[in-house]
């Protein structure tokens, strides 16, 4: 031992003992060593000699005790956790696991999935050894807490189960892969909790089954150390930055918990749900030095039980307070993290009736030990933070598991302390979720049977079974009443007397056979509600800034019909539980023409690309053919085998009717389009959305980035679609063309090499991450749509395209006050005949986030109008009444002709003097065609925050530009966003089938 470390560990141990045995109320037992037991003083040397200021490490984790048979993270890491310059991968983590496991009956590892790289994913039990040999014994009992029903809502029967059950306490890391630190942590963790003999740790181990995720976006992880060690071996070089996390997406891996698109959050549900865990406690690194964000700040998500806002303030709470004691600085637990969002990680446990919980610690984005300087606001002292951090500290990566082992420990041992507290609360929850249609309501969710949509009724119904919910269907129809609307006030005169109005009637609804009931007396019925429930979160909300979406109701996005109802009596239809959900699929009648007809279900299109030599057309008119109507875009389908056509309908969930004859209607042909999807090395974060998309409904697209447009002149000789989704993070001119400044620092490869083997995976690869689009990816981008292209952008893309010059007449104009943050909004078809809107029905809903504000005009060059306010159409101040013309003395009365109007989305018209000379005018024909457009400002939001909706209300959503014999098809909504809003896909799917005919039904289209 060198008197360096004997120093130090005086100084350690002085400041541990200046709290424990003052800090810990009688009965209570305090933190730190059995001093029976050895130490193991070179990993504990070490420790100390990471950890860069005694204040920044705790009783709980400051040594390490030894073992003779157990091996402690060194064996894999060849240092300790949290050393400098190391960063295990994935895979040495899941080693380091499976020692322990082989090496101790405290340590089960068990495989949860894969990702979608086909990596995989672990979970990694620590408890006694009597505890992990009666695991199912013990989910035996847990699973009838987690479902009262099952016990009759029992409260004596539930107090046994309570008193005999071990409650689980979930743990997950590094799902943000920029955010390193947590499975160095999560591996000492584990050691201590199977290892240390102390009382504080023993009560851990006995009491309560501790269930580890280390690694959740392992594909990321690999990436993420890859990069360190290219920075590693380029110590003097700047290094990239993680561009790709996963294979979709990146930090909005945390906001799939609604959705549940991706494979890890699959993953983590299905562990959680399946151990009845207790807990779910997500670990972050983005906040000097642990914010324990649980409590947050306001407004809480609405539909959380009470109960559980309690347990957050009780554990968050104690968890500073038990840091606070052993001295450590910037622990706190309230800030600016509002709860509203149901779609992080950790609210997979606050809807399933458990208690959701993360942290921010403070890392480095590595293993580097750094200097680094806070701004005043993360270091001033405020109410919740009375022992703030420091402005400036040398930080380390064990500083960091210092914080975040020393976290977890306290709050596991607070929480095994009171787990007949918290296993109770557990079974109430669950019992109130179930007991939910007699108290607040409602009693269920009904989707009818005769949805015109039933592929994409299928797939929110397969949404709701990811999250555990029960899913049962009714043996035949049904009646149901409805709460009656709220009654208009009646209009007020001078010379009328007040009346109050009839209060309204009740109505009824009848539901068909066959049609979906989501029952509210379900364990998760919560999650239900949330995700089919409208969201209004109110414009004077003391909260201004929403840290995330604030509506999202899965019903509008998906565009399918959901009726929340209140009649218990919906409760008494008999019903089928249903653990499978297909669309129904196939062919019915005889001939050799097949229709399918089209109501915006992506299937369609999935179907085109199957049927690769089919002669496929679609209707330009509705039709009418073998008893029964077909819209606007219905496939015509010949030249395929009927076995072939009847196999693929099915497995797609579609259905076809043969016709005897085909229609009297204009038709044209669907061609399988050569799509490619372009996207920025700025970042992959929301085009990954858009990939995934494609990927699941089986459209093949060539993936290419800015730089490579810039590298190929004619982009029509590989592709007839680019799909430009939205960048993210309000990307301009300048970073997507020009990308990061070149003339200075080094390249920044991304690409696969022997220091960096992961990097690449399945996405894309260059040698420089700096370059952007380049003014000749922006010419070849604009020949692309002269040549006959289609040019798709959505939100900053289309923002980009009219800054580019890409469109004539239409513009976008900046907001002045609207304030729209991730919201549900409604929308409006302007023209049916355009096969983007194919489909469609005259109202529907869509995603929008501050989407840029689009106006059109007839004259090229020219600035499209906004109103911003009522347009002011009063007569000057003159003779007569308000309708009468004013006059000139000593001339005749001249009358003023009359003044052209438009709506807000249309073009202006043309003015007689605009005319002369008018080389400025645009065609008819060359004019921006709007699609769809915003709802009028009174209906115009569905879900969430919409504030200064005037500016946005009637502006075009969607406007087909022609460009040359091409197109450009902008997009102020995302229609395609986090595997939610499965409604609005179809308008970027129909405007792929229909690239080649995107004129079709436009009235004054050149001939």
């Amino acid at each position: 031992m060198t008197g360096l470390f004997r120093s130090k560990l005086v100084l350690m141990f002085a400041v541990s003992s200046a709290f424990a045995p003052h800090g810990w109320a009688d009965g209570e037992t305090p933190p730190g060593r059995d001093l029976k037991q050895p130490v193991d003083e070179t990993y504990t040397e070490k420790i100390h000699k990471y950890t860069t200021e005694p204040y920044f490490t705790s009783p709980l984790v400051d040594y390490l005790p030894a073992s003779k048979n157990v091996p402690t993270p060194q064996a894999v890491l060849g240092d300790v956790a949290g050393a400098p310059g190391i960063l295990p991968y994935a895979e040495d983590v899941y080693r380091y696991m499976r020692l322990l496991e082989k090496a101790s009956p405290r340590v089960k590892v068990f495989s949860i999935g894969k990702t979608e790289e086909g990596r995989e994913m672990i979970a990694v039990a620590v408890s006694s050894e009597e505890n992990l040999k009666n695991l199912e014994e013990n989910r035996a009992r847990l699973a009838k807490l987690a479902d009262p029903r099952t016990i009759k809502l029992d409260d004596a029967e539930a107090d046994k189960l309570v008193a005999e059950a071990v409650p689980i306490y979930y743990i997950t890391g590094t799902i943000h892969s920029p955010e390193t630190g947590a499975p160095t942590a999560l591996m000492e963790l584990a050691y201590r909790l199977a290892v240390d003999e102390s009382p504080y740790i023993k009560e851990i181990r006995d009491g309560t089954i501790t269930l580890i995720t280390p690694v959740v976006e392992v594909d990321g992880r690999d990436r993420m150390v890859d990069i360190y060690k290219w920075h590693l071996a380029h110590p003097q070089q700047f290094y990239p930055w993680l561009v790709y996390w996963g294979k979709y997406v990146a930090h909005d891996n945390n906001r799939d918990a609604m959705g549940v698109t991706l494979k890890l959050t699959e993953n983590v549900l299905k562990t959680y749900v399946s151990w009845k865990a207790q807990v779910l406690h997500d670990l972050h690194e983005s906040v000097p030095y642990l914010y324990d964000n649980t409590i947050g700040d306001e407004p809480y998500n609405a539909w959380i039980d009470p109960i559980l806002a309690d347990e957050w303030q009780v554990i968050g709470w104690n968890n500073v307070a038990a840091m606070t004691k052993f001295g450590m600085p910037g622990v706190f637990a309230h800030g600016d993290f509002d709860t509203w969002s149901p779609g992080y990680l950790m609210f997979i446990a606050a809807l399933h009736n458990g208690i959701s919980r993360l942290y921010e610690t403070f890392g480095n984005g590595g293993a580097d030990t750094e200097e680094r300087t806070l701004q005043p606001e993360e270091y001033a002292r405020t109410w919740y933070r009375q022992n703030p951090p420091l402005p400036k500290v040398l930080w380390s990566q064990r500083d960091n598991n210092n914080y975040e082992e020393t976290g977890l420990l306290t709050s596991l041992h607070f929480f095994t302390e009171n787990k007949q507290r918290f296993l109770k609360n557990f079974y109430l929850k669950a019992k109130r979720s179930t007991m939910k249609p007699s108290e607040e309501g409602p009693a269920a969710y009904v989707l009818p049977a005769d949805d015109p949509r039933p592929g994409l009724q299928a797939e929110l119904l397969e949404v709701l079974q990811r999250q555990a919910v029960e899913v049962s269907r009714a043996k035949s129809g049904f009646t149901v009443t409805l709460p009656a609307t709220k009654a208009k006030e009646p209009a007020k005169g001078k010379d009328q007397r007040e009346e109050k109005p009839e209060p309204p009637a009740p109505t009824t609804r009848d539901f068909p056979a066959g049609s979906y009931i989501i029952r509210m007396d379900q364990p998760y019925s919560r999650i239900a509600d949330a995700l089919l429930d409208h969201q209004y979160w109110s414009p004077e909300d003391p909260q201004k800034t929403p840290y995330d979406d604030t509506g999202w109701t899965f019903g509008e996005l998906f565009h399918v019909q959901v009726t929340r109802v209140t009649d218990a009596k919906v409760l008494e239809v008999s019903t089928d539980r249903v653990t499978e959900i297909r669309a129904p699929g196939g062919v019915k009648g005889e001939g050799t023409l097949v229709a399918i007809n089209n109501n915006a279900e992506p299937a369609l299109a999935t179907l085109r690309y199957k049927l690769k030599d089919a002669s496929i057309e679609a209707a330009e008119e509705p039709f009418e053919g073998a008893g029964k109507k077909f819209n606007r875009g219905s496939f015509l389908v010949r030249n395929l085998s009927r076995a072939d056509l009847e196999r693929t309908a099915a497995d797609l969930g579609v259905q076809a009717t043969a016709l005897s004859a085909p229609p009297a209607v204009k038709t044209h042909p669907v061609r399988a389009a050569r799509i490619a999807l372009v996207h920025t090395w700025l970042s992959t974060q929301t085009e990954g959305w858009w990939r995934i998309a494609l990927d699941k409904l089986a459209i093949p697209y060539e993936y290419m980035s800015t730089q490579a447009v810039a590298k190929i002149p004619n982009l029509n000789a590989k592709y007839d679609v680019i799909l430009f989704p939205p960048v993210g993070y309000n990307a301009g001119v300048n970073a997507v063309v020009n990308g990061i400044p070149t003339a200075w620092g080094n390249p920044l490869p991304w690409k696969n090499t022997p220091e960096t083997p992961n990097l690449v995976g399945k996405n894309d690869s260059t040698d420089d991450l700096r370059p952007g689009l380049g003014w000749d990816g922006v010419a070849h981008l604009q020949e692309f749509v002269e040549r006959g292209g289609v040019l798709l952008t959505a939100t900053d893309t289309s923002s980009l395209a009219l800054s580019l010059g890409f469109a004539d007449g239409i513009s976008t104009q900046n907001a002045n006050k609207m304030k729209i943050v991730g919201s549900v909004l409604g929308t409006r078809l302007v023209d049916d005949t355009s096969p983007i809107a194919y489909g469609y029905d005259e109202k529907g809903a869509a995603y929008c986030d501050n989407g840029p504000i689009f106006s059109l005009s007839s004259i090229a060059g020219q600035r499209g109008r906004r109103r911003l306010g009522p347009e002011m159409r009063a007569r000057p101040t003159g003779r007569g009444s308000v309708d009468d013309p004013d006059f000139a003395v000593g001339r005749p009365g001249a009358e003023a002709p009359a003044e052209p109007k438009a709506e807000i989305w249309e073009s202006p018209p043309v003015l007689d003097e605009q005319k002369r000379n008018g080389f400025r005018v645009i065609p008819p024909s060359l004019r921006p065609r709007v699609i769809f457009r915003y709802a009028d400002s009174k209906e115009l939001l569905v879900s969430g925050l919409v504030e200064g909706g005037d500016e946005i209300a009637q502006h075009p959503a969607v406007v087909d530009a022609p460009s040359g014999k091409g197109h450009i098809v902008l997009f102020s909504i995302n229609p395609v966003y986090r595997g939610e809003t499965w409604g609005t896909y179809a308008m970027v799917l129909n405007t792929i089938l229909n690239f080649d005919n995107l004129n079709a039904g436009r009235k004054d289209a050149t001939p």
